[in-house]
């Protein structure tokens, strides 16, 4: 993936409302991985978005942590599903 900024680029901190990228959402192991990923998340400088509602924010057969960093910068890691459920 390549971001590029332009002379028209609009400076400021990242929104997922403004105009390009909202998230990327990345594969991220079974749901243990996801559990130690989000666990470790914070001591590098990324913060868990819709904590109340984590791990299903994405719907209660969506398995995933969206995390934020400093900058706006928003993942969604979410599991892959258990074999029973594929």
């Amino acid at each position: 993936m390549v971001l590029e900024s332009g002379t028209d680029h609009v400076r400021g901190h990242t929104d997922r409302l403004r105009s390009g990228m909202n998230h990327l959402a990345l594969w991220a192991g079974s749901r243990a991985d996801v559990d130690a990923i989000t666990r470790e998340a914070p001591q590098h400088g990324w913060r868990l978005l819709f904590a109340d509602l984590h791990p299903h924010a994405g719907g209660p057969q969506h398995y995933a942590a969206f995390l934020e960093d400093d900058a706006g910068f928003e993942v969604e890691l979410v599991a892959e599903e258990p074999e029973s459920l594929a």
